[in-house]
């Protein structure tokens, strides 16, 4: 029954920020572009707003619980950039971000369709190849290194 209620919970949240996203106009192939290309603020004014929302909301939140805000160090490792190389990629070629791409399936938008569909073949393909991966990006950044060092 907690699950339930934790799944339910998380579509609603879920659903929220869909709408906020349409209503934004964060969905809107021509306000992406727009930002891009450096010739529509619209979007930047959004993303400001919503990073200084959930600042104000986390220390809310930590003020209510008691507790600190702490921010954990992730390790950085070759995955990254490739990974970041596929997002850019993808967002450049269907034109929206995985949450948009909601947004826009919720929108009605047959396309986003197949841009969800492209965001779930590349999370299955991590599930499935992205450990190996990175640790063979890993390896070979390592094995240059070394080799760098040796000449020197």
């Amino acid at each position: 029954m907690r699950a339930a209620r934790r799944a339910a919970g998380a579509l609603a949240a879920g659903a929220v920020f869909g709408f906020l996203l349409s209503r934004a106009e964060a969905t809107r192939y021509d306000r992406i572009l727009g930002m891009f290309l450096l010739r529509d603020p619209h979007l930047y004014v959004v993303i400001g707003v919503a990073v200084a929302v959930a600042a104000v909301g986390l220390r809310l939140l930590a003020r209510l619980r008691g507790a600190e805000l702490v921010a954990h160090h992730k390790p950085r490792h070759a995955g990254n950039l490739l990974g970041g190389l596929i997002f850019g990629v993808g967002w450049a070629l269907s034109g929206t971000c995985p949450g948009t791409g909601l947004a826009q399936v919720g929108e009605g938008r047959l396309a986003a369709l197949f841009t969800v569909a492209g965001m779930l073949a590349g999370a299955a393909l991590h599930v499935r190849y992205g450990r190996a991966l990175r640790d063979r990006l890993d390896a070979r950044i390592r094995a240059r290194r070394r080799a760098r060092s040796e000449a020197r």
